[in-house]
């Protein structure tokens, strides 16, 4: 395989989700009060933290400690090992806590999906209590997957906002990383942006790159996805070709820096860890829920 047909070499950390979302029990109000009594329910502040033991693990309560049936404002995530699962956004939750971003790379499959989903449409349902058409307060239905308008009736659906990621290469040994104003130094990840009304994902990658850094991009190839639910993302992967000869220009202020480096430099950054690495390197890359390590990890081997 060439240096340009690299791929993925693992499925992204939150998109390994292994516990299936019984969509079809979502309108089923009497399936739903039966399996609320031996339910297990998430529960999720609105910091995005939950409780974990002390190994690290979620710990579920049991969701009849709420009531005889589903309650209003918990969302059906699915089922897992034959018990429904339910999350429930909580303003106290006592105990360890721990969020997404940290836990990410240690849960199992079933439960890393669960939260990632759990924390997605809850933050949906946060920014969501009037509807968008006529301004009036709506209200959740079919068990937390929309919301209807209290005056119209117009439904509306849990919105996730898609956005590119891009690793710039040179088509050889060279990659392009760039550092936000308010990220310290050293910090470097590869370029992202969210894709605008109208536009297709390949068109957002030259433009993104463009406006990011002032340089063009060609052989815009799709690598995977993994959902970001920071409110509410999916970030879609992309590989492209640029010219390390080509001036960087930031000029829309969202770069402060850019740099091309190489893959032995990259390596010696995967080494050391991640942003967290108190290492006195000149370079240190995002940690491994974000798919941007993925994609860097796939194009050193």
């Amino acid at each position: 395989m060439s240096v340009n047909d690299f791929q993925l070499t693992e499925t992204p950390l939150l998109s390994r989700s292994s516990v299936g979302r019984a969509e079809e029990l979502r309108s089923d109000a009497a399936a739903l009060t039966t399996g609320w009594a031996d339910a297990l329910l998430l529960r999720v502040n609105s910091r995005g933290q939950v409780k974990v033991s002390p190994e690290g693990q979620l710990v579920f309560a049991e969701a009849p400690e709420l009531g005889p049936e589903p309650v209003r404002g918990a969302v059906f995530l699915g089922i897992r090992e034959n018990r429904h699962v339910w999350a429930v956004r909580v303003s106290l939750l006592a105990g360890t806590l721990s969020e997404l971003r940290m836990l990410g790379g240690t849960l199992d499959d079933a439960d890393a999906g669960l939260l990632t989903g759990a924390v997605a449409i809850l933050n949906w349902h946060d920014s969501a209590g009037f509807s968008a058409i006529d301004g009036a307060p709506s209200e959740p239905t079919m068990s937390g997957w929309s919301r209807i308008s209290t005056s119209t009736g117009h439904e509306e659906f849990p919105r996730t906002d898609p956005a590119v990621i891009c690793l710039v290469h040179d088509g050889g040994d060279r990659v392009l990383l760039a550092r936000q104003p308010t990220w310290p130094q050293r910090r470097f990840s590869i370029l992202a942006g969210f894709v605008e009304a109208g536009e297709s994902l390949e068109t957002c990658v030259v433009r993104e790159i463009k406006e990011e850094v002032g340089i063009d991009v060609h052989s815009v190839r799709y690598l995977g996805s993994q959902p970001w639910p920071f409110p509410r993302s999916v970030m879609l992967g992309f590989a492209a070709i640029g010219d390390p000869a080509a001036p960087l220009l930031f000029a829309d202020g969202e770069i402060a820096e850019g740099t091309w480096f190489t893959k032995d430099e990259v390596r010696a950054a995967l080494e050391l860890g991640d942003w967290g690495s108190e290492a006195d390197a000149p370079l240190l890359l995002p940690g491994s829920i974000s798919i941007a390590r993925g994609m860097l990890e796939s194009w050193v081997k």
